[in-house]
């Protein structure tokens, strides 16, 4: 029997804005992570007129820097914390999506609410939304996908409704690439259950795939490397000491501990015991997403996040159907203390990494603290670090060699010496090739380098509907790295450390180039970041 829906689904406003309070504080609270690097970067490089791939390298699939690069061109030297607080804006949203799929499932207001509020309380979710990475976007376009899913299930669906299901799911997948799972699942069951519409789900999907081999086709090589080559060789490289982190006995505790982390297992275990049956397109969607997050070694917190929305879906049918007893209500409160623990934790020491302040605003101290010591040393950049992140704050773009943070420096031979100029990167162990003459990623970018004028100059659908130009940070020289010379004008360490979850001997391998090769010390008005400047 089909669930009953109701006519009308009101719109929990005052509790969704109660939500986005909360979790603006928590962005602004939440320690800095130097997984942040390469996404702040990315932001703000695109907003200045670059593309991923062809003129710097990112190692994810594109539609992030390219959706993002507005908000960070709007924000300017606030692009760090405006991108945390997208993530909060769209954190919020999935929650939203999570209670109305759940109501338009069939599920009563109660349990909806109980499956949204308990889906906010994992870790993963937390750690996503609370940071300037990239889980949050293709997650809360899984999110808005999954309420036009239930219409279809239920006979409920349109055409439109349909295109538009492919168009989130496979921007889900261009942000993110485990989202492609997901999506792929759900064309399937499409193709079992005409109600969905599966030619209409395709058509959806094709534009997205035009912009992402619109992408490739600038530079192949860059797409092939950022979106395949590194996340399958970088972990086997990176992990070659404590191999025991790529076994298969290893994965296994992490994945029942990311989930632990949270009431995601009291969620599996209720939705095996019925409510999939309400919706087996959303046990599709589990399915998919449990695949996709064991598939990466090692697997971390955050690749659990595509199964969870679905996940908490059919928790609230399993909860409206039948209430579970009360010690494993009890047992629930706990998983969701653990999941909350590692915030509560981060909040209580993060200190502003040690500097006693709130984390985000001691961050943009330190930008500005930056942007004073390089105006007086006369430098316009481009700057040379593994936290390009602090640098939106200062007015200089980062280095494109450095555009990755610290995720490509610290290989050793994932690409052949010859070849990392041309894919816009740089490892620590080929410091030297940073005075090397310039070489060109892609025969698009030979000889037709983009002008500084900001992301207007990008003709593609995604980025032309900018309101005007704006200011560049430091032109570019014909190579894109500035000044006309491959050396970095400045190059700031100290952002790589333990405060950020980072590793600081790769801070020091780049701070020791910068004092053999000559840089002066310029001292600045912060206690944890130093910078170089190269001498005239």
């Amino acid at each position: 029997m089909e669930p009953t829906v109701p006519v009308r689904i009101g719109l929990p406003v005052r509790l969704l804005a109660a939500v986005v309070v909360l979790f603006a504080l928590l962005a602004l609270l939440r320690p800095i992570d130097h997984d942040e690097s390469q996404y702040v970067a990315a932001a703000v490089l695109s907003a200045h007129g670059d593309l991923p791939y062809r003129d710097y390298a990112y190692l994810q699939t594109p539609l992030q820097p390219l959706l993002f690069a507005p908000l960070a061109w709007f924000a300017g030297a606030l692009a760090w914390p405006m991108l945390r607080l997208a993530n909060v804006v769209l954190g919020a949203l999935l929650v939203g999506c999570v209670w109305r799929a759940s109501r338009e499932a069939g599920a009563t207001p109660r349990a909806a609410l109980i499956g949204a509020v308990l889906f906010a309380t994992c870790d993963c979710f937390l750690f996503s939304i609370a940071t300037a990475r990239n889980d949050a976007l293709p997650a809360s376009l899984l999110g808005v996908a999954m309420v036009l899913i239930v219409r279809a299930r239920d006979g409920r669906g349109s055409a439109i409704g349909a295109v538009l299901t492919g168009l989130l799911l496979a921007a889900a997948a261009a942000a993110k690439v485990s989202y492609a799972l997901p999506a792929v699942g759900y064309g399937l069951y499409a193709l079992i259950d005409r109600r969905h519409r599966p030619l209409a789900v395709l058509a959806g999907a094709l534009p997205i795939v035009a912009l992402v081999g619109w992408t490739w086709a600038q530079a192949p090589a860059g797409f092939v490397f950022g979106t395949l080559t590194f996340p399958a060789r970088a972990p086997a490289e990176y992990y070659r000491l404590t191999p025991w982190k790529l076994t298969w006995t290893a994965k296994a505790v992490d994945v029942l501990k990311f989930l632990a982390l949270g009431p995601a297992l009291i969620a599996l275990v209720l939705a095996v015991r019925g409510g999939w049956r309400r919706v087996p397109v959303f046990a599709v969607l589990v399915g998919a997403g449990l695949v996709a997050a064991v598939l990466p070694f090692p697997t971390w917190r955050q690749y659990l996040l595509p199964l969870l929305p679905p996940l908490f879906v059919l928790l609230a049918l399993a909860w409206a159907q039948r209430p579970p007893v009360w010690w494993v209500r009890i047992v629930t409160v706990v998983f969701v203390c653990a999941g909350l623990a590692p915030t509560v934790a981060g909040l209580i020491v993060g200190g502003g990494g040690g500097t006693g302040r709130v984390p985000m605003l001691a961050a943009l101290r330190d930008g500005r603290a930056v942007r004073d010591a390089l105006d007086r040393a006369g430098v316009a950049g481009p700057v040379a670090t593994l936290s390009p992140q602090f640098l939106a704050a200062t007015g200089r773009l980062p280095d494109v060699r450095f555009a990755t943070g610290p995720f490509y420096f610290r290989s050793h031979a994932l690409v052949a010496p010859g070849a990392e100029a041309g894919l816009h990167l740089v490892s620590e162990d080929r410091l030297g090739a940073l005075a090397m003459p310039p070489v060109s990623a892609s025969p698009a970018k030979a000889g037709a380098q983009l002008r500084p004028e900001g992301y207007r100059a990008l003709r593609s659908p995604i980025l032309t509907y900018a309101t005007g130009p704006r200011p560049s940070p430091g032109k570019r020289s014909k190579d894109g790295v500035g000044n006309g010379s491959r050396l970095p004008a400045a190059i700031l360490v100290g952002g790589e450390a333990k405060w950020s979850s980072g590793n600081p001997d790769l801070d020091a391998r780049l701070e020791n180039w910068a004092i053999a090769h000559d840089y002066r010390a310029v001292p600045v008005a912060s206690p944890r970041l130093r910078l170089y400047v190269r001498r005239p």
